[in-house]
Order: structure tokens, then C-alpha cells, then sequence
């Protein structure tokens, strides 16, 4: 090896990362740099703070011309991973909930699991994507509440239970709401997840994604690409078929799917389960996927009188604390 690691990371700290224009030594990007011996190559993982064709290409030419041209090595190898965004803890773990359909209850299983998450000792935040239907603040009895924002332009997340919480519906009117598009929808993403200033001390980020498969989970994927994703569905064979589509839009995406919950499985009355909305329904999306089913949640209403949220000594309530073990294995 003609070159020490030291020095060969020097050179290469130079560079500039095309997607933020800060060179490679300011965003500390070279997390790994070695040598294969036998191949007489360097080996490289870069983070950017943009991971895209158009800026890998112009690393690549740069990369290869000092380490082969200028350095003499006989090749190079290189492996990139987006940079998390800024304000976002390293260890926050990120899950978005998907189902394709609305109407299967999407929102409460989000409120109920961060609830669940909190009672096993995590710190959890939620962002309400569901642009079109924010329901958030009505779960978690906040409506009409206000986010506060600082001088320099960022937003405080509104705090309930201990769990922080963002969403549209705080930001303005729902008929407003109704009328955004694409390129709004990516707006009011940005502000969630670049504006806010979220603990820095949370676990979990709870996103509950709108029904379908559209911009919204692309915008998920492209601003945190480490994302995990959660499918629900009921037992009905048109919620099934709906949030398989989900579930394959998410493989496409190439979005890690932890599993399946089925919403709505039963109604429990006198120690008898009755299948209101048929059967199977998460298996087969499971099975379909290829994934688990990890949880199944009854037809119920809270004992402790609140109108979304079981506590976690109620039967549906450690239903959710077991699918919140769930989600803490799926990051083990």
C-alpha cells in the first residue's frame, strides 16, 4: 500500500458533496474508507446529505481520478447511504403506518401504539400525514390547538401524554386542506421533518401516512430513506386487496416492511368471537407479502371512557403493548 488511510482520507476530504456543497471533511461523509490488498482497491461507504444519480456520478469521476490517476491505485469501490436529516437523532427509529384504504383505522392504531410505546419506557413523536383526513388532534383531544413556532422559522411540536405531535390540521383550516396537491403535500413534509424541532432524545417517530400509494410515501421515502413500514388492514377482502397494493408499493420503494396488523378482526361478546367483516384478511396480505402478521386488534371502545385510546391494562390495550414489543424487535 503506497499510501497510509490517513492520508488518502485527506485527499478525498476535499471533495465537495454536490448535494449540500460542503466538502467531505466539514459533513464528516467518509464513515468507512479501507484497502483490499489482494485487488489493490480502496473501498469507501460516503453518506450525502442527498443520495441521488446525479450527485454519486460526479463523486464517482472525482473519487476515481485522485484514488486511481492521481494516487495509483488500481480501483475503487464505493458505497453511499443518505445522511440522516438534520435534527433527526441518529438512533430515531422511523415507521411509517400505511394501509392503502381508509377508513380501517389507521389513526387510532398510530395514537394507541405511540401510547403503548410510551408505557414501555420510549420516547415517541407522531407526524400526521394523513393530509386529507387529519384526525390526529381529535384522538388525542387537542383541536383547535396551535404549533409554536421560534424566531429563526422552526416549530415546537405540540405536546400531549408526554408524546410529541405534528399535523396539518394545526397548521390551517380543513377545507384548506382538502384543496393541496402534490407539491403542497411535500411542503408541509418538509416543514415536519426539517422545521420541527422534534427531542432529541426520542426512540420512535410515528408517521401516519394518508390511504394509497401515492406522493406522499414517495416524499417518505426520498426524505428518510431508513423508514420502516407498518400495513394495516381489516379482515374484509377489499381492505386486504387494497393494502397489499400498499405493501408491494412499499417493496417497490424498497421500504422495509415490518409486518401486518389486521384492524377490526372480531367483536368478542359472551367469551365468542363474531367475524363482523369475514376472516383472513391480514393473512393473506401477509402471506402475500411475504411478511408477518403481527397483530390482531378487536372491535372494542375503551373502558377508561376516552373515545381512541386503551389503556394498557385493558385486554385491547396489551394487545398494543405487544405489538409495541413488536416494533421495538423489528430494530434489534
Amino acid at each position: 500500500m503506497r499510501h497510509t488511510l490517513v492520508e488518502i482520507r485527506k485527499y478525498l476530504e476535499l471533495l465537495v458533496d454536490p448535494s449540500s456543497g460542503k466538502t467531505l471533511e466539514e459533513t464528516h461523509a467518509i464513515k468507512h474508507i479501507g484497502y483490499d490488498e489482494e485487488k489493490d482497491t480502496i473501498v469507501l461507504l460516503i453518506e450525502l446529505s442527498t443520495k441521488a444519480l446525479e450527485f454519486t456520478a460526479v463523486l464517482n469521476r472525482q473519487i476515481a481520478k485522485i484514488v486511481k490517476l492521481d494516487l495509483g491505485y488500481k480501483g475503487v469501490l464505493i458505497n453511499y447511504e443518505q445522511a440522516r436529516i438534520e435534527g433527526l437523532a441518529k438512533q430515531l427509529r422511523i415507521l411509517g403506518i400505511a394501509s392503502g384504504k381508509g377508513g380501517v383505522g389507521k389513526s387510532t392504531i398510530t395514537a394507541n401504539l405511540a401510547y403503548a410505546l410510551k408505557a414501555s419506557g420510549k420516547n415517541v413523536g407522531i407526524i400526521d400525514a394523513d393530509i386529507y383526513g387529519s384526525n390526529m388532534p381529535k384522538i388525542f383531544d387537542v383541536e383547535g390547538e396551535e404549533l409554536i413556532g421560534s424566531d429563526d422559522g422552526q416549530l415546537y411540536p405540540l405536546i400531549k401524554d408526554g408524546i410529541e405531535l405534528v399535523s396539518a390540521a394545526f397548521l390551517m383550516g380543513d377545507q384548506k386542506v382538502l384543496m393541496w396537491r402534490g407539491p403542497m403535500l411535500g411542503k408541509i413534509l418538509d416543514v415536519f421533518f426539517k422545521k420541527t424541532m422534534w427531542s432529541s432524545t426520542l426512540d420512535y417517530l410515528l408517521i401516519d401516512l394518508p390511504p394509497g400509494t401515492g406522493d406522499v410515501m414517495m416524499d417518505i421515502k426520498n426524505l428518510v430513506p431508513d423508514a420502516k413500514i407498518l400495513i394495516i388492514t381489516t379482515p374484509h377482502i377489499s381492505a386486504a386487496s387494497i393494502a397489499i397494493k400498499a405493501g408491494f408499493a412499499a417493496k417497490e420503494l424498497k421500504q422495509d416492511i415490518i409486518g401486518v396488523v389486521e384492524n377490526m378482526s372480531y367483536y368478542q361478546l359472551d367469551g365468542l368471537k363474531h367475524y363482523l367483516f369475514g376472516q383472513g384478511g391480514g393473512e393473506t396480505v401477509a402471506k402475500t407479502l411475504g411478511i408477518k402478521l403481527i397483530a390482531s386488534i378487536p372491535i372494542g371502545q375503551p373502558i377508561s371512557g376516552h373515545h381512541s385510546i386503551f389503556t394498557s391494562t385493558e385486554p385491547i390495550g396489551i394487545i398494543y403493548l405487544h405489538l409495541a414489543k413488536a416494533i421495538m424487535d423489528a430494530w434489534i
